[in-house]
This record gives structure tokens, C-alpha cells and sequence, in this order.
């Protein structure tokens, strides 16, 4: 199993890291309100004080937020994501931000050392809970073959789409 981190642990971020805790994952968690969080500390997560701390102790980090600002304020300074990822490490952003916010964070990972996709789902918490998310992908193609099984323990439906931003672009494009 793989040693995973979530920023972001809101009612779909939360019903990630449950699934992939049911998975046999370990997961190390972090968002802004711990108490949000409780319930999947319960349940075997563990807590980081910060985004940096869960970068730094996964392979993979997860990040799903709501907004480009959320997706600045958790990569971004001191603290944050970029600070905790080094070389061969993996962030794989959920959240729905536009395709050029999504890849000028990419660039900013590759130059730890690291890599990026974006990952954005289709459907809803019931989706989800149900066990039938969709994912889509953007990103290198080897990256995504490398996360895929994770990403599969997800959501089942995992597709790739090509580069950093267009997996955000059908998303976009399939909301609207």
C-alpha cells in the first residue's frame, strides 16, 4: 500500500482519504480546522500541523481545495506543499482551478524535483461513497501510470487526457 497525504479534507477531500483508508493505505492528513478532521483521525489518518509536514511525509500528496486563492495559500510559503516535496515525490491536485493556475503550479513542482497532475473528478460525495467516482487526468503520461492504481482506490473510472491542464479543461467543459 502507499504512504499518502491530503491537504484539504472538506466532505469530498474527507470521503477520499476515508476510501483510501478502507484501501489499507496510510494517509497523513492536514486542513485548516482540525476538528473537521476528527473523524478521520478516528478512523487511522494521521495529522500533520501543516501542508508542508504532509508533503514532506508522503510519496504522493493529494490536495483538493475550492479555489485558485485556497490552492496558493496551501502550496505556497514557508508551510506550504512546494516546501515538503523533493525529488521523486508526487502532488496530484483535485481541485477545480483553471487549466493555467493548475500548470504554473506544475512548473513550480517540477523545479523541486518532483511532479504533478491534475486530477479533477466527476460526480458527487454519493458518487463517491458509492464506489463510482470518474476521474480524469492530466499530466505526464508515465506519472499517471504511476499514480493510476491509487488513483484507482479512488474513484474506478480513471482516464487519462493528455498534458498538465486539459484533464481541468474537460472537467470545465463537462460542468458547463
Amino acid at each position: 500500500m502507499a504512504n499518502l497525504g491530503f491537504v484539504g479534507l472538506g466532505v469530498m477531500g474527507g470521503n477520499m482519504v476515508a476510501r483510501l483508508l478502507d484501501k489499507g493505505h496510510t494517509v497523513t492528513g492536514y486542513n485548516r480546522t482540525r476538528s473537521k478532521a476528527q473523524w478521520l483521525i478516528d478512523r487511522g489518518m494521521k495529522w500533520s500541523d501543516s501542508p508542508r509536514a504532509v508533503s514532506a511525509a508522503a510519496d504522493f500528496t493529494f490536495s483538493m481545495v475550492t479555489n485558485a486563492a485556497a490552492i496558493n495559500s496551501i502550496t505556497e510559503g514557508p508551510d506550504g506543499i512546494l516546501a515538503g516535496l523533493g525529488a521523486g515525490k508526487l502532488l496530484i491536485d483535485m481541485s477545480t482551478v483553471s487549466p493555467a493556475v493548475s500548470r504554473a503550479l506544475a512548473a513550480k513542482v517540477r523545479e523541486k524535483g518532483a511532479d504533478m497532475i491534475d486530477s479533477p473528478v466527476s460526480g458527487s460525495v454519493i458518487t463517491l461513497q458509492e464506489g463510482k467516482l470518474s476521474v480524469m487526468v492530466g499530466g505526464r503520461r508515465e506519472t499517471f501510470e504511476r499514480a493510476k492504481p491509487v488513483l484507482q482506490d479512488v474513484g474506478p473510472k480513471v482516464t487519462y487526457v493528455g498534458d498538465n491542464g486539459l484533464a481541468l479543461a474537460m472537467k470545465i467543459a463537462t460542468n458547463l
